[in-house]
């Protein structure tokens, strides 16, 4: 079966929230992965509810001619930014790596202002350029820039917002609109500067983001992405990490500095507020040690926080202070998303070779901070035989304003964006017919919703893809 003949109506899930009908905005999903996300079934139960009968998304894809991404008919695409080929305004060309991205709205409310990260750590050809003022340590390759483009998606500027930060993965959006971007790395890089921290910039002020400050009170470790409660502050943040796997944590800042607010953070004492590590037990009180063991979509597990005794890990990787009996692991913890008063998070894949206590392609869970608790809201079977058609390793995920999600794949095999109606069933939305097959990174909208920002990491492309989007219920 070709990619472009996955079948969405082999994957149904039972809608807990449905946007449709006037319940919420956030990620209404938990239930069933099959076909297109496994084999192996793991249903949500009696509640189940199947998809009336009817055409799913935006139709089949359409193979691109010119090679490069392919979409549903109606659906077009414009390149912003091009990594080696396009310039910035100070004259070097766009960074390499694209990864984590956040859109804002573009002074005039005439286009967007996109904030990009670059994973690039020490063998990059085009590394994000160390402007004086903006460059934490001129050691390192990786960083942001800022990309305006007007409302069509068509590029009108890009600039570096921060550089001399090493692997700048994922991130997140905060609610006074800024934009963390997080070095996954715990290097120490020639001359001394130690990395593995978080970073704040602003998409329109650029002396907000002159001389770059990490923001130590959120750790030190290998950060992926972040979200900030809007009510009561607290700060959560993916590690990816191996050899042990990596762990979730919680920033709680001191009630001196709330509510946070623009320029915050960056105030912050090194070890202002409290950093914990996530714990998670059955209901019945048993300890879990690692998220990979559960299979069953509804999972739910209760939480608490283990305070990090060296949260800028001196001398030994915060992951490495714990035992296993004090917190809970997950392999490969990675995007995050704020929604429906929690926090959706993403683990991509386990694997026994990898540390982890069982296997699967993908999970995503939802973290409820008012009940103290986790659940497992989606599981993707481990199906290794059908790399293309059955995408895998679900990594940046955001929410579609026209119900559901969208999850960047990176996996084995053909690499896509995948949409989801709000009542759950799954979609192939587009497919990098790039060389090389490289995963998709940075999904998100305009704030006008015309417009889907998304990359593909290598070949670095910034792509802007407009067409006929409408409501999936």
């Amino acid at each position: 079966m070709s990619t472009s003949e996955l079948r969405p109506d082999l994957v149904s899930r039972r809608s807990l929230l449905s946007r449709c009908a006037g319940g919420g905005l956030g990620i209404a999903l938990i239930g069933s992965v099959d076909g297109l996300f496994g084999a192996r079934v793991a249903r949500a139960g009696a509640g189940d509810r199947r998809r009336k009968p009817g055409p799913v998304g935006y139709g089949p894809l359409v193979p691109d001619p010119a090679g490069i991404l392919s979409l549903p008919a109606g659906f077009t695409y414009a390149i912003v930014a091009r990594s080696g080929v396009t310039t910035l305004e100070s004259g070097q060309p766009t960074p390499d790596d694209p990864d984590g991205s956040a859109a804002f709205v573009r002074r005039g409310g005439n286009g967007s202002v996109l904030v990009n990260n670059h994973e690039i750590g020490d063998s990059e050809t085009h590394r994000v350029p160390t402007i004086p003022g903006l460059t934490y340590d001129d050691k390192a390759g990786g960083g942001t820039t800022t990309i305006e483009v007007d409302k069509n998606g068509r590029r009108v500027r890009e600039y570096v917002s921060l550089a001399g930060t090493h692997n700048n993965c994922a991130g997140g959006r905060t609610p006074w609109e800024t934009w963390l971007t997080c070095e996954e790395s715990e290097a120490t890089l020639a001359g001394g500067k130690r990395h593995g921290y978080v970073f704040e910039v602003d998409p329109y002020d650029q002396d907000a983001n002159r001389d770059p400050r990490p923001i130590k009170a959120l750790g030190r470790y290998a950060h992926e992405a972040v979200v900030v409660d809007p009510h009561a502050g607290a700060i959560y943040g993916t590690e990816d990490a191996g050899d042990p796997n990596g762990l979730l944590f919680r920033f709680t800042p001191p009630d001196s500095a709330l509510p946070l607010a623009k320029g915050a953070l960056r105030e912050l004492a090194d070890d202002a507020g409290r950093l914990a590590a996530m714990r998670a037990s059955t209901l019945g009180g048993a300890h879990v040690p690692d998220l990979s063991v559960a299979v069953a979509p509804g999972t739910t597990y209760r939480v608490t926080w283990v305070t990090v005794p060296d949260r800028d890990a001196t001398s030994v990787s915060i992951r490495k202070q714990f035992s296993n009996a004090q917190i809970t692991r997950s392999r490969k913890l990675e995007g995050m998303w704020w929604g429906d008063g929690g926090a959706y998070f993403v683990a991509s894949f386990a694997r026994p070779s990898d540390g982890s206590a069982a296997a699967h392609d993908g999970q995503v869970w939802f973290l409820d901070p008012l009940h103290d608790t986790i659940e497992l809201r989606l599981w993707f079977a481990y199906t290794p035989a059908d790399a293309d058609s059955d995408p895998d390793g679900p990594d940046n995920i955001t929410v579609s304003p026209y119900g559901g999600v969208i999850i960047a794949e990176d996996g084995d095999g053909k690499q896509h964006l995948i949409g989801s109606t709000d009542s759950g069933v799954l979609f192939p939305f587009a497919r990098n017919e790039l060389p090389g097959d490289k995963e998709f990174s940075g999904p998100t909208f305009s704030h006008d919703r015309k417009t889907l920002f998304a990359n593909v990491q290598s070949p670095g492309h910034v792509f802007a893809i407009q067409g006929p989007f409408h409501k999936q219920c």
